[in-house]
């Protein structure tokens, strides 16, 4: 039966890498998949979707106004039988796409698996997140370990002296030099202006 998965972290857990190990092991069995990645994330390239590690593969940049599931439909008139909907950086979705996504689960009766943060650098949902939390039929956490050595479940935006960054736009596109994934206790003292972080250069996956 298909379903609506979310796969949620902090940064750098590895979210991309296992969307692309999950489209490969579809490709591998023949089946046909739809690879969806917001056109706002463009440091490789419109459409293009990239792990830290190296992996990539093309998909389709979408806007905030694009009907999702219009689009899902779009490509099976053309192309033919979709098996299964992954979605990169699912925390820039807005709340009617996600709605369209749970249609394109239960009206067309194809998996639709989303990869994003749970919450910003002010520890705030995303859009995209706050619904899949709410409509998902199955969510898990991909974890990742803050410096301390506990889990981490926050994310943090750093200035270039490394000191937590308290406002701005919640959307500002940047990499391991601009976020650091950090436990809830490192966070509430970051934020308190208790210490500098120094950007991760390798973060490393549990599990």
């Amino acid at each position: 039966m298909a379903k609506l998965y979310f796969y949620y972290s902090a940064m750098n857990a590895g979210k991309t890498t296992t969307l692309l190990q999950s489209a490969h092991n579809y490709r591998e069995r023949g089946m046909r998949v739809l690879l969806f990645t917001p056109a706002l994330d463009f440091r490789d390239g419109s459409g293009t979707v990239s792990s830290r590690i190296g992996l990539r593969a093309e998909g389709e940049a979408f806007s905030r106004t694009d009907d999702l599931e219009a689009w899902v439909r779009a490509d099976i008139a053309k192309h033919g039988k979709v098996d299964c909907v992954l979605v990169d950086e699912a925390q820039f979705l807005t709340k009617p796409q996600v709605w369209q996504l749970s249609e394109v689960v239960d009206a067309l009766r194809i998996p639709v698996l989303c990869y994003g943060l749970r919450t910003d650098f002010r520890g705030e949902l995303f859009e995209g997140s706050q619904y899949l939390l709410a409509w998902a039929d199955e969510m898990a956490e991909i974890k990742t370990i803050c410096h301390s050595g506990k889990k981490a479940t926050m994310t943090v935006r750093v200035d270039d002296n490394g000191f937590a960054v308290q406002d701005g736009p919640q959307v500002e596109i940047g990499g391991n030099e601009r976020y650091v994934s950090v436990s809830r206790a490192e966070f509430k003292k970051v934020m308190r202006g208790e210490g500098r972080i120094e950007p991760m250069q390798t973060p490393l996956p549990l599990g």
